[in-house]
């Protein structure tokens, strides 16, 4: 980075964070003031803040890298989204609103017992602490590639930054911020695809690239096919999409404290449709950067192993090794040039094709598919001996040759963007990464001081004492998920860990809360234990099962809710019966 990008990161990252300093200088210190901001936001920064905390920097890192893998099909994970929207406003806001809860969990209680409110909340913390690593461990990924440092020292400088920050705004510091965050965020992501597109070579229009991506299937928005190893197709988006959307907007405490802080009903319903109307938009917007990614790799030669980082220290400690690499590496190159020239041949006849109103021949998309799988067979062998894979073990390398594309996007950054931009897009991830870790200790904090320490714990000590001990265990769980990023560098692509691990408890999470809002007859032991049963069948599925019987992650929210609900009425039954 050149001193003009460290002096944009820096002065927009002090900007941001000097606004939140000076905007909760007034902040109360009671619970309501720095849990719930004293419950004065409006309905723009509630949309913005909902908006922020889901989009974190995985979302502008990993999501690029999707696409240029697999393509705009993950769009459809997005589809349910807008109808969770409407459901949640019509539903749940209007009673957590008349309650005046601090969490969503507390709902619980007032509609089951303490068990029940325990393991809504233990549920929400066991998840959520683990996404607050993922969400720690994206902006790590980003600055080892910038700076070349150690990845697991980077973890924790900015687990730190980020508890800190945390700690000492409470909520109001974390919606306030979150404005300036977005902001610096949209036209971050703009000001890069601008970039992608001039740089196209001058023959090629973005018609032309569009083509490209779309003759080796990358434009596949919609897919109708019901298939439920599918992970995304329509069915899975609205369906599954929808119950992952209601779980995570209306029972993940993250999002569920972001919209406890509106002035009115009216003005937290106003900023989840927000949420709704412009999440499909800009999650579309962020993939298509991704295609444009595509299509000027397909110009210009990528490298065959994005995390450059991490394949020169490989060559210094395995020189004996270097040869193997460079000969696929020659091949790979090889490769390149012949793909290039078909594609090539591949717009000229397409545009005789339009002159003469004809129908282009399928053959060239053929050809340049042949040349895409030979690639990416190229880079699996690269990636084996980098991470010192054994022979055979092909599925291994393929996996850790998707995780290398969470550093396509950046790569790109570093190598192409101007002076500058370069600062800016780094700073972008980075205020994603603040934006949406924030919001989850913040979140976890909250939920377990409200929810299990002072409720079950420590009952009857005044406001100070309990906002000492929300900041306290913010500071815990900034710890722990610092610790499960060191872990994060064994997973896929982050976009889809994130997804995977919500959509493991979201299920049965969500089953709770409908049944609690729409089956008065089920008590609460019956919901209790199907709850309990529920999360373990999901649990034992994917980590024993997943393989002899394949799921697409997302149905899993749809099974864990039907289960809870379907259970819970069962069990409803049998306890009537028992004590009758």
């Amino acid at each position: 980075m050149n001193p003009l990008d460290w002096a944009v990161l820096i002065a927009t990252q002090v900007l941001i964070i000097a606004y939140g300093v000076w905007k909760t200088r007034k902040q109360s210190k009671n619970l309501q003031g720095y849990l719930l901001s004293d419950r004065d936001m409006n309905w723009f920064t509630i949309g913005l803040s909902i908006m922020a905390t889901q989009a974190s920097a995985i979302t502008f890192l990993s999501t690029p890298g999707q696409a240029f893998g697999n393509g705009m099909g993950f769009v459809q994970f997005y589809f349910g989204l807008p109808i969770a929207m409407v459901i949640l406003s019509i539903t749940a806001v209007p009673i957590y609103h008349k309650l005046n809860v601090y969490t969503a969990y507390e709902y619980l209680e007032n509609r089951f017992d303490l068990k029940t409110r325990s393991l809504g909340a233990a549920l929400f913390l066991t998840q959520r602490g683990l996404a607050a690593g993922l969400s720690i461990y994206a902006p790590a990924i980003i600055l080892s590639t910038v700076l070349g440092w150690n990845i697991y020292y980077l973890i924790v400088i900015i687990g730190l930054v980020v508890i800190a920050y945390t700690v000492f705004g409470g909520t109001k510091a974390v919606s306030q911020t979150q404005k300036q965050q977005m902001l610096v965020i949209l036209i971050g992501m703009v000001a890069a695809g601008y970039i992608l597109v001039s740089l196209l070579p001058k023959e090629v229009s973005v018609t032309d690239a569009l083509s490209v991506a779309g003759a080796v299937g990358r434009l596949e928005v919609i897919n109708l096919d019901f298939d439920l190893n599918n992970r995304y197709n329509v069915w899975s988006g609205i369906i599954g999409g929808l119950f992952l959307a209601l779980s995570y907007f209306g029972t993940d405490q993250s999002q569920v404290q972001r919209y406890l802080t509106g002035k009115s009903i009216a003005q937290t319903r106003v900023g989840l449709l927000m949420n709704g109307m412009v999440k499909i938009p800009m999650q579309f917007l962020i993939l298509l950067v991704g295609i444009f990614l595509f299509a000027f790799y397909q110009f210009y030669q990528p490298p065959i192993f994005f995390n450059t980082n991490k394949k020169i220290t490989f060559i210094e400690e395995n020189p004996t090794k270097a040869d193997s690499l460079k000969n696929i590496e020659t091949l790979y190159t090889q490769n390149f040039e012949e793909k290039k020239e078909v594609i090539f041949e591949f717009l000229e006849a397409k545009k005789e094709a339009e002159a003469k109103n004809v129908e282009l021949d399928t053959m060239y998309a053929s050809r340049i598919r042949t040349y895409n799988v030979q690639n990416d067979t190229l880079r699996n062998q690269a990636t084996a001996i980098i991470n010192n894979i054994e022979k055979g073990n092909k599925l291994e390398a393929k996996r850790l040759s998707n995780n290398d594309l969470d550093y396509a996007f950046i790569n790109f950054v570093l190598d192409y963007l101007p002076i500058g931009l370069i600062g800016l897009l780094v700073s972008v991830m980075l205020s994603a990464a603040m934006s949406s870790a924030s919001s989850e200790l913040n979140a976890l904090g909250s939920t377990t001081v409200i929810d299990i320490y002072k409720r079950s714990l420590v009952k009857d000590k005044d406001e100070e004492h309990y906002v000492k001990a929300s900041k306290g265990f913010t500071m815990f769980w900034g710890v722990y998920a610092i610790f499960f990023a060191m872990l994060a560098t064994q997973l896929d692509n982050l976009i889809q860990a994130v997804n995977i691990l919500g959509s493991l408890f979201y299920g049965t999470i969500l089953g709770i809360f409908l049944v609690a809002f729409y089956i008065k007859k089920v008590k609460s032991n019956a919901v209790f234990y199907a709850a309990v049963v529920s999360e373990s069948l999901i649990l034992i599925h994917y980590f024993f099962f997943k393989e002899t019987f394949e799921i697409g992650f997302l149905w899993y929210n749809l099974i864990g809710c039907v289960m809870v609900i379907f259970m819970g009425i069962l069990f409803e039954m049998f306890l009537k019966k028992d004590v009758k």
